[in-house]
């Protein structure tokens, strides 16, 4: 357990140093879905840090840690583009985190980064059932709500969905 934010800090910097970024993992409350993130992959690899929301807990864990792992390979993800092999079966795509959402969804990485001058970006799943994203509108009911597109519009902004992106 973690008492202090310096305590906290030293266990994101050393866990970053050993397993290449920290996983950060945030309950679900009235407020919305859980989510997690990665801390460590912007210091260690000068890689944006990945946040996934609305995925379970070990999804979540395996997802972060994978992305991880491939930007630290030297691996890029570009937004609006699709990627295999996060997920089984469901192709995900990339979105900037607009920094309004920083506190909210990267907090904890405040700490490492003395404030939010890092970037972001969000992994973003298509649906199990049918590969949908949750701005398309034959996205499966409550979609949208349980995965936000954590941008200043709520919806992609680094490309046009169906036009240069999915």
């Amino acid at each position: 357990m973690v008492d202090t934010d310096e305590q906290l800090r030293r266990w994101l910097v050393n866990t970053a140093e050993k397993h290449g970024a920290a996983v950060m993992h945030v309950p679900a409350d009235e407020h919305g879905a859980q989510y997690a993130f990665s801390v460590g992959a912007w210091r260690r690899f000068g890689k944006p840090e990945v946040v996934v929301v609305g995925l379970p807990e070990d999804v979540a864990n395996a997802v972060v840690n994978t992305y991880v792992q491939r930007v630290g390979q030297g691996e890029r993800f570009v937004p609006g583009r699709l990627y295999d092999g996060f997920l089984k079966g469901c192709p995900v795509t990339f979105e900037k985190v607009a920094l309004r959402h920083y506190p909210e969804y990267l907090g904890s990485a405040f700490l490492v980064y003395n404030g939010p001058d890092f970037p972001a970006v969000q992994l973003i799943a298509s649906s199990p059932e049918d590969a949908k994203f949750p701005w398309q509108p034959d996205a499966p009911g409550g979609f949208r709500e349980h995965q936000p597109v954590l941008t200043d519009s709520g919806l992609p902004e680094s490309w046009t969905p169906g036009t240069d992106g999915p």
